[in-house]
């Protein structure tokens, strides 16, 4: 049996344009609902940026292995080795792993099933219609979730198990010290350097599994053969967090941490793997917080266009009787979109910064009307002449000297 399937479907220009008008109240949100991830975003960076500049001129270092009651409630500076206080290796219950020492253990589950991809193609027709090509491909993959065949366009011959034999599994140690201190659970959290774990073998399975699963390199293998996986294999394989140095930065709070709370209203709680000096850590939570920021205006603008885009769709979609005025419009509203939300991106940004950097947003805020101005301007200027008149009563032209 074929593992591709391709449909074809039309939808009348009747259909388009109701639709399309009914997409213009998507596109009021999605426009309306940028301005304010767009300023936001501002204020949100602005308090980030303060916090930890007062955290880097407040920071403390200290070392890990005792707790000194002078730095009582004080931002701090520690590194060590963050390790399993005494007790119970971690253990994974259904298949008797264990990893020493470990801070966590991570049970991966994946099946061997159907998959399902789809891709369209719209190619617009005369009249207004369009006709869509939709492909179906089936292939058989590793998934660490449950494929629901039942949801399938075309389910022959593509069944899958209902349900996962053993469910994926994290475990953590209950205590995780760092030296003298206990990291709290949002710094634990934060701990995913996670490791092949090595050593798995089978004389650690309960009796209910002996036989039945195969070993395999960092887990177990369930099916006939691992070299040749069928629908419904399994394969299980484990990986850890092994004790090693990370540095933090937060509040001492007694014999832990907690985050401390700036003067300028933000939190700080800062945690790396290996050994890194305060300065590198607030350095490196700079640079984070600017890429958030840009990653957020981005995605305003996006927003912005896309919703612009979709309160003009109508117009294309009347256009698009003629495919090729369909086009030239759709060009046209790309452009106006994409000019439109970058300058109300920017005005947006401009007047975020009035209220939180005004220095910076009086002038950027100037700079960004005088080109929508200028812009108007030379639109206007790039209007073509009026046509000469050809009413007999109009008055004849001056003849040339």
């Amino acid at each position: 049996m074929a593992d591709e399937f391709t449909e074809i479907t039309t939808q009348g220009w009747g259909s388009r344009v109701k639709n399309a008008f009914g997409g213009i109240i998507f596109g009021i949100i999605l426009t309306v609902g940028s301005f304010p991830l767009l300023f936001l975003n501002e204020g949100r960076a602005v308090k980030r940026h303060q916090s930890l500049q007062e955290g880097a001129g407040l920071v403390q270092s200290v070392a890990a292995d005792r707790i000194d009651p002078a730095h009582e409630g004080r931002l701090v500076h520690v590194t060590g080795t963050a390790e399993a206080r005494k007790g119970e290796p971690l253990t994974d219950p259904d298949f008797g792993v264990v990893a020493p020492g470990g801070l966590k253990l991570r049970r991966k589950v994946e099946m061997y099933q159907w998959t399902e991809e789809q891709r369209r193609e719209t190619r617009n027709k005369t009249g207004g219609g369009t006709e869509t090509v939709t492909t179906y491909n089936y292939a058989k993959r590793w998934s660490p979730e449950l494929e629901k065949s039942a949801n399938f366009h075309h389910p022959g011959g593509h069944q899958n198990p209902t349900s996962m034999p053993f469910p994926s599994d994290l475990r953590t140690a209950e205590s995780i010290a760092l030296g003298a201190f206990t990291l709290p659970d949002f710094f634990v959290a934060q701990i995913n350097d996670f490791q092949p774990l090595d050593g798995v073998k089978a004389d650690t399975l309960p009796e209910a599994l002996r036989g039945k699963v195969k070993p395999i390199e960092n887990g177990f293998y369930v099916g006939a053969d691992p070299a040749a996986p069928a629908v419904g294999d399994v394969r299980v394989s484990f990986s850890a967090v092994p004790a090693g140095l990370v540095s933090v930065v937060a509040q001492q709070s007694g014999e832990t941490f907690v985050k401390y709370r700036t003067a300028a209203g933000g939190e700080i709680e800062l945690l790396q793997m290996g050994t890194r000096s305060a300065a590198e850590m607030f350095a490196s939570a700079e640079q984070a917080n600017k890429v958030l920021t840009w990653a957020l205006r981005l995605a305003g603008f996006i927003a912005m266009a896309i919703g612009l885009s979709l309160v003009a769709q109508p117009l294309r979609v009347m256009a698009d009787v003629l495919p090729l005025a369909g086009r030239v419009v759709g060009m046209g509203i790309g452009f106006f979109a994409f000019l439109v939300a970058g300058i109300g991106s920017t005005i947006t940004i401009a007047v975020a910064w009035i209220s939180y950097r005004p220095i910076i947003g009086i002038p950027v805020l100037v700079l960004t009307l005088g080109f929508f101005i200028w812009l108007v301007a030379r639109l206007r200027k790039a209007r073509p002449a009026a046509a000469p008149s050809l009413d007999p009563a109009s008055p004849a032209p001056p003849p040339l000297t």
